[in-house]
């Protein structure tokens, strides 16, 4: 090449250049949010999500996008989370949709209700079975759209001062127990309180409340229950798979970037497979220790989940009868719920029961 089209070639790369750097640096604005989360820090893996999230977004973005994460409380308490998101006080936040079922009962269904979805399930109907796009023509009436943010994978029924054997020892007992598992257990003669995660200790230490669920060993060991009360139930039938979610401010939304949108998007998906996992992994262990240390396990009797189960199908009709939107939603996750066991009963059941079988002969 000659060296006069060489300079010629060089100056036009050079132009180029120089126009594409605006156009790049354009599409990459520096954004700062702010989330605010339903759970104390204490409590590491599920507050810890959220953490994830605004990791996985900063690194993806050179730190461009940075969303700074505030424990509840900090901001507003845990149960007014999604109110700040709709409202804009805040760009997005991470909880748990039952919280909100005094708005509408709706919202439980997208993250657990009594006798729903498993913990993968309850990805695949969100994922790949229409509830993504349900839940959040639902949620665009809050001014949010929602994203699966972590699972626990099934809970635990919880610490109580005295055993449940039968129905009638369930009459008159105060239970702090979330969103619309509370409704239920009231027909059975529960009387149902909603505590946010840091409030749940000193209530049951005061014997304000005579039992209490959160989540599972992990989590209830560093909350202290085993302190103040003795037996520890099972199964939580009331959260058989809970997806926890983030949630952002419609309008936010709708003006960030598509890569942006892209990462963010992408940021919590890694956060919801997180959360499980970690929660699997720390489960055993704490389990283990809550035993060792004296906690009494003990099953719920097929009595007791025979009634709960009759007054949530009760329940069901009563809400679906006046709530639209609850029976489109309701109706559409137990079709799939059908579906999901009739597979589930084949394979992962009879595989899971031959495998724990062989565990305990060693």
């Amino acid at each position: 090449m000659k060296r006069r089209d060489f300079l010629k070639v060089s100056a036009a790369g050079a132009a180029a250049t120089a126009v594409a750097s605006p156009a790049i640096a354009q599409s990459s604005p520096e954004i700062k949010w702010r989330l605010t989360s339903s759970f104390p820090k204490s409590l590491d893996t599920i507050y810890g999500a959220g953490e994830q999230v605004a990791k996985y977004v900063a690194e993806m973005t050179d730190n461009k996008f940075q969303i700074q994460v505030f424990a509840a409380g900090e901001i507003v308490p845990g149960l007014q989370a999604l109110d700040a998101t709709s409202n804009g006080t805040v760009e997005m936040c991470h909880t748990v949709s039952y919280y909100y079922v005094g708005k509408d009962p709706t919202f439980a269904i997208y993250s657990a209700v009594p006798f729903g979805l498993n913990a993968r399930q309850q990805n695949s109907w969100w994922y790949q079975g229409g509830g993504m796009e349900l839940g959040n023509e639902f949620f665009k009436k809050s001014n949010v759209i929602g994203f699966a943010c972590g699972n626990t994978g099934a809970q635990m029924g919880g610490w109580f001062r005295k055993e449940i054997k039968t129905v009638a020892d369930l009459s008159g007992l105060k239970m702090r127990i979330g969103g619309i598992a509370g409704q239920v257990l009231q027909k059975v003669g529960v009387v149902p309180q909603q505590l946010a995660g840091g409030d749940i200790y000193p209530a049951l230490e005061k014997g304000t409340i005579d039992g209490a669920e959160w989540v599972g060993p992990y989590d209830d060991e560093k909350l202290g229950f085993a302190k103040v009360a003795k037996y520890y139930y099972y199964p939580g039938f009331w959260e058989g798979g809970p997806m926890v979610h983030a949630f952002t401010n419609l309008d936010k939304w709708n003006s960030l970037p598509k890569n942006y949108q892209a990462i963010l998007t992408n940021a919590m998906a890694n956060a919801n497979s997180w959360m499980a996992a970690r929660y699997d992994m720390q489960n055993p262990a704490a389990l283990k220790r809550l035993v060792a240390g004296g906690t009494q396990l003990r099953p719920f009797t097929n009595e007791v989940l025979e009634a709960c189960l009759k007054s949530t199908n009760e329940l069901w009709a009563e809400t679906s009868a006046k709530n639209a939107d609850f029976k489109k939603s309701i109706d559409a996750m137990q079709a799939y719920r059908s579906d999901e066991y009739l597979w589930w009963q084949v394979a992962e059941y009879t595989y899971d029961t031959f495998m724990i079988r062989s565990r305990t002969r060693g």
